[in-house]
């Protein structure tokens, strides 16, 4: 066998290297784990509703705005794992729950995201629990948009809504054909379905404003964030970079070796079938 494979060294290293390149077409790659928790309802109408985009009105003079207020945080941590479950229980205890996690476990350092949401009064007081638990806050971001317009647009069509309503029950109560109670019965119900949809829309406004979004992106690497340094020539880091991928490249070789050996009982004696016939018809 030794003579063999000294003999035939050249195939041997060829099924090596085809093992090596098809590697990541035979195998599935699964580096993360993921959780997506679904938003809890409110007064019956679930917070995951897309409102429409409502058409342009003219700006309310009010002192009483309704504006959603969505956070950013970019985090340098530790421990990845642990930061996500203590983010998780900070929001907890300040009266806000969590709306999706992501982890991840790369060779070139962890990484995860987590969105949570938590009343808009104690978003100051989460944000400063959540900077202590980071070793450095890369960036933040606040965005605020301001749907007190398009919420008092919602009203306007809800009255009228509730008033031609209130105009079809009349007429059902004063009708007597059969025909006609039908009619108005079917715009009753059309009627309901559009006032029930603007209630949701209103309800989703309202609910978003007194429960902040906070998304927090977690890495141990500051490069390895959506908003990395722009000065990203660092030594060290790239050091590091370099370390990780020579082990990545160890892995893979290794990984084509264990696949060429599992896979030995079926090659060599296609091998030495192949070779037998050369030397036969040769």
């Amino acid at each position: 066998m030794a003579e063999f494979i000294k003999n035939n060294w050249k195939y041997f290293l060829l099924i090596l290297l085809i093992v090596f390149l098809l590697r990541d077409r035979i195998t599935p790659v699964n580096r993360g784990v993921s959780y997506d928790l679904a938003l809890p309802s409110a007064g019956g109408v679930a917070k995951s509703l897309i409102a429409p985009v409502p058409r342009e009105v003219a700006p309310v003079d009010t002192q009483d705005r309704l504006v959603i207020k969505d956070t950013s945080l970019s985090l340098v941590v530790k421990d990845v794992t642990k930061t996500i479950a203590d983010i998780e229980t900070v929001a907890k205890d300040l009266g806000g729950y969590l709306v999706n996690s992501y982890l991840s476990r790369p060779e070139e350092g962890g990484s995860g995201t987590i969105v949570v949401r938590v009343p808009e009064s104690r978003r100051a007081e989460v944000l400063n629990t959540f900077r202590k638990l980071a070793v450095k806050v890369v960036s933040e971001s606040i965005v605020g948009t301001d749907v007190t317009d398009e919420y008092v647009d919602l009203q306007s069509r809800l009255e009228v809504l509730l008033q031609t309503k209130a105009k079809f029950q009349d007429i059902m109560n004063r009708a007597t054909a059969i025909n006609d109670l039908l009619n108005v019965q079917r715009e009753l119900i059309n009627l309901q379905s559009q006032i029930d949809s603007l209630k949701g829309q209103q309800k989703y406004y309202e609910q978003s404003a007194k429960l902040t979004k906070i998304t927090v992106y977690l890495s141990t690497d500051e490069l390895s964030l959506p908003y990395a340094p722009t000065d990203s020539w660092r030594p060290k880091v790239i050091f590091k970079q370099a370390i990780r991928s020579l082990v990545a490249n160890f892995r893979q070789l290794g990984t084509a070796a264990i696949w060429l050996l599992v896979y030995s009982p079926v090659i060599l004696p296609l091998i030495a079938l192949a070779l037998w016939l050369r030397k036969k018809y040769h």
